[in-house]
């Protein structure tokens, strides 16, 4: 009997050591009086907001109808290796979502209904705190939004047939939140078997985003948590840029915070006011703050340091798309989304100028000099059989990628592409080989580059045999266009959010034409729209100019429900039956239509 005790007491340690293990963390963060603490050391921090870091919005390829999905590991990995690499140390995630009327069944959500949690959802958040624990990023858990986008007190008040302002005070619905509560904190990591309420990753939890909440509701949601979980902090979710004295003066509520956007002179001298009313008594950080000039952005992280703040937290930093590129998100027709660690196409906001930014003052105020960033580790290539659809998943930190390519019966690698980069455009194949000869079969390999150096290279994909080729036309110019006519006019940011995040698409007066030329025999046509009212498209094909006709097209139409963003519908045109020995396509437009992409395949 001794020794099957012993046996037990070591299987237990042995188990506790290797969910433990991995974690960078020692302690959980510490609150004394106005200042945080890390194991023993003053914890300060200018980081990001990573909304999407546990459940995605922004998934929208041309053919999605659902954007809703759930993060994988790469993807995870990328944003907070992200902020390892801009010294953030905290993270910001955005709410638990909650199901809504208008959601059809493929959509998922964290909280299905008083009591009722889905798997799945929280083994994503379970996976955001295993790798925060290896890389040593901490995780500020929302608990419920104020607003509607992603379910709220709205959605909870409906599981009871009540109306909206009964979350705040109606104890049928406080007890049901109160479940919502109790499961998360009581959870158990599927991956690491550690308990929420245990687990160090967790900087602490708040009491929602931005709420509109009576403090008699915030004391005792506030009293609650504390009375589940001693460990972690509690941080009060007002929507607010002033402080209440309430929040500084509750025993059950360690941090407050506030958030800042629009006029960033009035909210300056609000962030000061408020961290004199907080001096001495409470932590006070600013959790969100940005869409706004390059300047003011700095002037906020400046006052954040010399007033003496906890931190700083700017809205937003998105991470890249598990199935190449990056994810994107735009807010009143303005950016508020980065993408680390800046790219070209980000030039018109200042993108990299800002994240360098946020990077120099994360270490300012540890008091620290920026060092070199680490050299990317090796990208992954997909594999592929087309040499129009070569992508991949980058690097986190990487800022370009060189793209090699040599012969089947060569030892000679070439390069056939550098400084290309994976932000320029989403969801699409991010490189076309226009150099690649018919009828050789090529192998490909990649590295990724930044200011430190090159990656090792990539796995190798081939023999890859080209068989066709195609002219791709992204919209961002006319350099694909052999001729045009009529009035046209480039669109960026105009309609972006409806238009699932294309940032280059190009719409015109009725009449409207382009004419591409092919160096050799079309085999197929395929043109991606979107409508924003009534319109349509008419697709022209021949040998020359003087007799084209016109093509029977295949229609594809991709349709949301119900939706706050109201999207366009998004149409795809595909022509097989192309004209023989045809050369030139011509693409005719109505007002309404915005085109996105055109596929032109040709061959021998």
């Amino acid at each position: 009997m001794k020794k099957r005790l012993i046996l037990l007491i070591t299987l237990l340690i042995s188990y506790s050591f290797v969910y433990s293990s991995d974690s960078k963390f020692t302690t959980f963060v510490e609150r004394k009086n106005d200042k945080l603490y890390d194991n023993g050391k003053e914890l300060r921090f200018i980081s990001f907001n990573i909304p999407n870091l546990h459940y995605i919005e922004d998934y929208l390829p041309f053919d999605s109808t659902n954007p809703w999905r759930l993060p994988d590991e790469f993807e995870i990995r990328d944003a907070l290796t992200a902020i390892k690499h801009l010294n953030g140390k905290v993270v910001r995630i955005y709410v638990l979502s909650v199901r809504r009327d208008i959601d059809t069944p493929d959509i998922i959500r964290h909280v299905e209904g008083p009591g009722k949690f889905n798997e799945e959802a929280f083994k994503a958040l379970d996976k955001v705190l295993q790798i925060a624990n290896e890389i040593g990023i901490r995780i500020i858990i929302p608990l419920v939004d104020n607003w509607h986008w992603w379910g709220g007190p709205k959605e909870y008040a409906s599981f009871r047939g009540k109306d909206r302002d009964a979350f705040w005070s109606d104890p049928e619905i406080i007890s049901d939140f109160k479940k919502t509560i109790e499961f998360v904190i009581n959870r158990k990591n599927t991956f690491t078997g550690v308990l929420y309420k245990d687990d160090k990753a967790i900087f602490g939890w708040e009491t929602g985003n931005e709420l509109n909440a009576p403090y008699e509701w915030t004391k005792e949601i506030a009293a609650y948590i504390k009375s589940l979980d001693k460990n972690h902090l509690v941080i009060e979710g007002r929507n607010s840029p002033d402080l209440s004295i309430e929040a500084i003066q509750d025993t059950n509520i360690d941090v407050v915070t506030t958030h800042h956007y629009r006029d960033t002179k009035s909210n300056l001298e609000k962030i000061v006011a408020n961290q004199k009313l907080a001096r001495g008594k409470k932590p006070y950080f600013v959790g969100e703050f940005g869409i706004v000039p390059t300047q003011e952005i700095r002037a906020i992280m400046d006052t954040i340091i010399n007033q003496g703040l906890v931190g700083g937290l700017l809205w937003s930093l998105r991470f890249r798309n598990r199935e190449g590129g990056f994810y994107n998100h735009y807010e009143y027709n303005k950016v508020s989304a980065y993408r680390w660690p800046g790219f070209s196409s980000g030039e018109w906001y200042n993108e990299k100028l800002i994240l360098n930014m946020v990077r120099e003052k994360a270490y300012q105020i540890d008091g620290k000099t920026v060092p070199m960033l680490p050299v990317p580790e090796p990208p992954v290539l997909f594999e592929f059989d087309d040499v129009s659809q070569i992508s991949w998943q980058g690097s986190a930190g990487a800022e370009s990628y060189i793209i090699e390519r040599r012969e089947e019966d060569s030892d000679e690698w070439e390069v056939i592409a550098d400084n290309v980069d994976d932000a320029k455009y989403q969801y699409r194949p991010l490189f076309n080989d226009e150099t690649a000869e018919f009828d050789k079969r090529y192998f490909y390999r990649i590295a990724a580059k930044n200011e430190s150096g090159i990656s090792d290279y990539s796995n190798i994909v081939g023999p890859v045999k080209v068989k066709f080729k195609k002219i791709v036309d992204e919209m961002e110019n006319f350099d694909k266009v052999f001729q045009k006519d009529g009035e046209f006019k480039l669109l960026t940011y105009q309609d972006i959010r409806r238009a699932k995040e294309d940032r280059s698409r190009l719409t015109g007066k009725d009449g409207s034409y382009l004419i591409y030329k092919s160096p050799m025999n079309i085999s197929e046509i395929k043109v991606e729209f979107f409508l924003s009212d009534d319109g349509d498209i008419k697709i022209e094909a021949g040998n020359n100019l003087d007799n084209l006709e016109e093509v029977s097209i295949d229609k594809q139409i991709f349709k949301f429900g119900k939706n706050d963003y109201n999207f366009f519908d998004a149409v795809r045109y595909t022509a097989t039956n192309i004209p023989e020995n045809s050369k030139f396509v011509k693409i005719i437009i109505n007002e309404g239509v915005q085109i996105s992409r055109v596929e032109i395949k040709y061959q021998p």
